[in-house]
């Protein structure tokens, strides 16, 4: 399973990218206007950060097939060819998806709430489809499952597309993606670290330290 930063925070990724293993960073239009520099400035030092080999996901604002196709280009020309162009599954989002498959150009279908918007999205070439498990489940549905539903319907078609499954409010939540299948996971800096990290790892080095300092003097070896 991939592990994505949700984030637009130059720090965070920087310690991120440092300390584990990240296979890039998903942005959307919310968590650019969380940071104070240029929308392109704060995009380019990302890409700069991450590298050329590590994905990296930038969304369009239009609302229209024809713009959205527009701003995709332009997001490429700006940053560089390789960049995945995030499109919400609206009506013209799944006509833009066509086009931008036509055109060569890497798409991920985002703000996904059913198993069936992802099957239709993987019909129109995105590369990738993004469930978002936590809100499911805000407005009474079941995230997991329809994750878990997304992967069978991939497996079963024998379709290319990756679920890249995001909004998470805790690491249950991206435990319970990993053990359905999901290709690659997003979420914040603060879910990230939360997924490597456990009070009792912790508290064993601690013990560990004790019992050699106490026996040795040292806690070098």
């Amino acid at each position: 399973m991939k592990l994505l930063i949700d984030s637009a925070d130059i720090k965070s990724i920087k310690h991120l990218i440092e300390y584990y293993q990240i296979e890039g960073v998903t942005t959307n239009p919310t968590i650019l206007t969380m940071e104070t520099a240029n929308y392109w400035e704060q995009l380019r030092q990302i890409r700069s950060i991450i590298g050329q080999d590590k994905m990296f996901f930038v969304q369009t604002l239009a609302v229209n097939s024809t713009e959205i196709i527009e701003e995709a280009l332009k997001i490429i020309s700006e940053l560089d060819e390789n960049v995945h162009i995030k499109v919400p599954v609206i009506d013209e989002g799944y006509k833009a998806l066509k086009e931008l498959n036509r055109l060569g150009i890497k798409t991920l279908a985002t703000a996904i709430f059913t198993a069936q918007q992802a099957l239709m999205a993987a019909k129109c070439g995105a590369n990738f489809v993004a469930p978002y498990v936590n809100r499911i489940d805000n407005v009474s549905g079941d995230g997991i499952n329809v994750v878990s539903e997304i992967v069978k319907l991939s497996e079963m078609h024998q379709l290319s597309t990756e679920v890249l499954a995001a909004s998470f409010k805790n690491v249950n939540q991206v435990h319970q993606c990993s053990l359905v299948g999901a290709h690659s996971i997003t979420a914040s800096p603060d879910i990230i670290e939360q997924l490597h990290s456990h009070p009792s790892s912790a508290i064993s080095v601690k013990q560990f330290s004790k019992d050699w300092e106490a026996r040795f003097g040292s806690v070098r070896i």
